[in-house]
């Protein structure tokens, strides 16, 4: 597939990371478009496309959307003219095959940075609570947070072997998360949260200030 982008992004982040917010900052900043898989599924489903027909009846059937469906709509997703500057995948790759997949896609290219937006259970937890919905119980919540470390340490370990895996910690107002992102996704490949924790104000400011 021809996918030429500047900023192929994949973000990661447990349940009331603020991982929404930080998607929306960083769409804006960089001018790429947000994909998510609930939306591409939708998109799909709803312009009646063949992968998304097949799709709509897997999930009528109350069964899970298999992997290569994903990767097919994603593949069509990617072809929009609105991905060509660059993208941010949201909710996607969830498992190993998803994720070989998508660099399958994108070769040549490559992911530019893949975003792991670190937060405490007990901070996400204590967030989602405040919510106040009637699934947000602490035993649902632990539940999903299992879930989510059982599917994503795998990815995280092979997001790191192919070096472009970032760790940032999102504790701290959504300005401060987002330069902290912002540092990670412009350094250089070998770059960790550590690094942008440890950068003089100067060199945040200069990221800021840059177009």
């Amino acid at each position: 597939m021809s996918v030429s982008a500047t900023r192929r992004l994949v973000v990661l982040g447990k349940q009331g990371a603020g991982k929404g917010t930080q998607c929306e900052l960083l769409v804006e900043r960089y001018g790429v478009a947000h994909i998510s898989t609930g939306d591409m599924l939708r998109a799909a489903v709803a312009a009646g496309t063949e992968l998304g027909c097949r799709a709509k009846e897997v999930m009528d059937a109350g069964e899970l959307v298999s992997d290569e469906l994903i990767l097919g709509i994603v593949a069509e997703r990617l072809e929009e003219p609105d991905a060509v500057p660059g993208f941010l995948l949201d909710g996607f790759p969830r498992t190993e095959a998803q994720a070989d997949g998508l660099f399958a896609l994108l070769a040549p290219h490559t992911v530019s940075r893949v975003i792991d937006l670190e937060v405490p259970d007990e901070v996400v937890t204590q967030r989602m609570l405040e919510r106040g919905r009637a699934d947000d119980t602490p035993g649902a919540i632990a539940r999903r947070l299992d879930l989510y470390e059982t599917e994503t340490a795998p990815l995280r370990k092979l997001f790191a072997d192919r070096g472009v895996l970032v760790t940032v910690d999102g504790l701290g107002t959504p300005d401060q998360v987002h330069r902290r992102i912002v540092a990670a996704v412009e350094a250089a490949p070998a770059s960790s949260v550590a690094a942008v924790e440890a950068a003089p104000a100067s060199s945040v400011a200069a990221v800021e200030a840059a177009p």
